[in-house]
């Protein structure tokens, strides 16, 4: 497969912008060619555009080479910036799959591209083939979710491969949610698919939402692609150092995720013993899709009582869901004991 075909003629053709740090290569004693202000080090001077001291630590934890890693303003710059690099404003479209991420489909508005969405079935899983036939030859681009937000569970493994092997365009597979999953990540197979997207974060399980920074790993060509069209400096200088000092202790995240996942067991227990939960979906994500009596009343009911979780009900397939994020073991009881006080 030629990557290059399916990038945007003019995209192909532009020359990116060049900063004074992509020109320069290598450490120096005097900087006087960024116009930066002299004083105030280390804020004074402008970051490195292309994050290579990170990249380097982030191939080393997730065994994928420096070549094949975008780094974004969270995982949402990536998505706007695969839109920018393939898509043509009122030509090309893109399938996804319903209920998923929304983002997809407002970065797909945004670029004034027609997005397509395929219903899951009734276990919220995906069928290669109604995706496939969702698809025309304006389609450039698929976009999975995996596990899946706001359902909760990994979509099939078969069945993503077969799409893999049948669609000839980009597919994304945005794992944010990866590693509170038992399944094995998609990274394992970018050699193998050169079309392939994989998206991940440093915003769930690796507790740094606050600092915007999201992963895409595919590649090289996609990579080369998407920096040549990302702002220069869009990684600050803070989170580039945050993320770095993050990264050199992964145990931590695994405790974490240990808590986490020992806490959303004992959530899904006490939420059992409550008569206004009829379904608990099975979750291999840090939260809980649940069906409720009447949803709208529940989440009022719980922000009334400040507690803050998702109200679903208007996403196809979750009438009358919410969604909760697992917390603390004190939130989560909190949760608990004020859902006990409801009354219809």
């Amino acid at each position: 497969m030629n990557i290059k075909e399916l990038i945007r003629e003019n995209i192909r053709n532009m020359q990116p912008y060049s900063c004074a740090r992509n020109e320069f290569k290598g450490e120096a004693s005097v900087y006087l060619d960024a116009n930066e202000n002299p004083y105030n080090s280390p804020f004074n001077r402008y970051p490195d555009p292309l994050q290579t001291e990170l990249k380097k630590e982030i191939s080393k934890i997730k065994k994928v080479p420096v070549e094949n890693i975008f780094l974004g303003n969270g995982s949402d710059e990536a998505i706007d910036l695969l839109y920018r690099a393939f898509c043509e404003p009122r030509i090309n479209n893109v399938v996804g799959i319903e209920p998923s991420y929304g983002m997809y489909k407002v970065c797909a508005e945004m670029n004034d591209v027609e997005y397509r969405k395929v219903l899951l079935n009734e276990n919220f899983d995906m069928e290669a083939y109604k995706l496939m036939d969702a698809t025309n030859e304006n389609t450039k681009m698929i976009w999975l979710c995996s596990p899946n937000n706001p359902t909760g569970n990994s979509l099939s493994f078969p069945e993503i491969n077969k799409l893999l092997s049948w669609y000839r365009g980009i597919v994304v597979i945005d794992e944010a949610y990866i590693d509170f999953s038992t399944k094995k990540s998609f990274l394992n197979y970018l050699s193998l698919f050169p079309q392939l997207v994989v998206l991940q974060t440093m915003s769930k399980a690796w507790g740094n939402a606050g600092i915007r920074l999201g992963m895409a790993f595919a590649d090289p060509e996609i990579i080369h692609t998407l920096n040549k069209i990302k702002y220069p400096y869009n990684i600050n200088y803070l989170t580039q150092q945050h993320a770095l000092q993050a990264l050199q202790n992964p145990e931590q995240v695994e405790k974490w995720v240990a808590l986490i996942l020992q806490e959303k067991e004992k959530l899904i227990k006490e939420l059992q013993k409550l008569k206004l939960v009829e379904t608990i979906y099975p979750s291999d994500a840090n939260f809980l899709l649940i069906k409720v009596e009447n949803a709208d009343a529940i989440y009022q009911f719980l922000i009334q009582n400040r507690i803050v979780v998702r109200n679903r009900s208007h996403m196809p397939l979750c009438d009358n869901c919410i969604r909760i994020t697992v917390g603390t073991p004190e939130e989560n009881r909190a949760l608990i004991d004020t859902l006990k006080k409801f009354h219809v």
